[in-house]
């Protein structure tokens, strides 16, 4: 059973994620509950930890491993806000954090004010990690958290991620990778909990959209995001991503999203959406969703 503890948010201890009876994982799920049990260990050899908490797939199991583990007295979950963050993901971080009852608090980070950033080199990510991990390290400190986590996983790790080498120069340790989760782990256990991401699909920062040497602004962004919530007001599911080229917005769907919206009537409706947002034209990419197309395009990955 997991552990119970009853007091008010922000005091220590506070109530659990979940707050009721782990039960025996299926056959199939064993593996997975396995490294659960390995990273409540590893958290409670840490003795306090301050979570990098964007309220993804991944951030939003570790927060809540790490209150099962740890209590609300040694954690807290912390949200870096810009522009680059979509306001639909920051709200939902905030509903995880309620009904978890997962302390949290948030920082303003500057990443848009470092031209290195605005730039939109290929390491971009580097820049803004940089300046998120420079917030967040220090507030550790004040706070007495004696480790910073982040929810990167070892899916992760075959990816092109500048924004790790910012990680380790600020001794960022990510748990769920270090000790072999999958994103697939992550959902089963997630979904164990009953906590609402299991299902979510990804979704990185906005200045993703922007081909690398675009520079990233928050109008840009601001652009970008109006057009993913428009699409998903209309009821596209799954993965959605409005890549910004100019006036042109190139739109990736789920592949099991592409023939519905394809139909000619539905198309236009689409189309339509995407322009009152502000592109001047749209264009919904044939080969589907996928997963850091502007890297191919900018030639850091294959």
């Amino acid at each position: 059973m997991s552990r119970r503890v009853d007091a008010a948010l922000g005091a220590a201890p506070a109530r659990l994620a979940g707050d009721s009876e782990v039960v025996a994982a299926p056959a199939g799920d064993r593996p997975a509950a396995e490294r659960e049990t390995s990273l409540v260990d590893w958290l409670r050899d840490a003795d306090s930890v301050l979570v990098g908490y964007s309220g993804g797939v991944d951030s939003a199991y570790l927060a809540c491993v790490a209150l099962d583990a740890l209590g609300a007295g040694r954690m807290l979950a912390v949200i870096g806000r810009s522009a680059s963050y979509p306001a639909e993901q920051w709200a939902q971080a905030r509903a995880v954090a309620e009904q978890f009852h997962i302390p949290i608090a948030e920082v303003d980070t500057g990443e848009l004010e470092n031209p290195q950033y605005a730039a939109n080199p290929v390491n971009r990510c580097y820049f803004c990690k940089t300046d998120l991990w420079g917030r967040l390290a220090p507030l550790a400190v004040v706070r007495g958290l004696a480790v910073v986590v982040d929810g990167t996983n070892a899916d992760d790790l075959g990816d092109y991620r500048p924004g790790a080498k910012a990680a380790r120069e600020h001794g960022v340790r990510s748990p769920l990778a270090e000790l072999g989760f999958t994103k697939q782990d992550v959902r089963i256990l997630s979904r164990r909990r009953g906590i609402p991401t299991w299902a979510r699909p990804s979704s990185p920062c906005l200045s993703s959209r922007v081909p690398y040497g675009t520079s990233v602004t928050a109008e840009r962004l601001a652009l970008i995001e109006r057009a993913e919530a428009a699409l998903r007001g209309l009821g596209v599911t799954g993965d959605l991503r409005v890549r910004y080229h100019g006036e042109l917005a190139r739109v990736e769907l789920a592949a099991d999203q592409l023939t519905h919206w394809l139909e000619p009537g539905r198309a236009r409706t689409l189309r339509e959406a995407v322009r009152r947002a502000g592109f001047e034209r749209v264009a919904v990419d044939l080969r589907g969703f996928r997963s850091g197309s502007l890297n191919v395009l900018g030639g850091v990955a294959s």
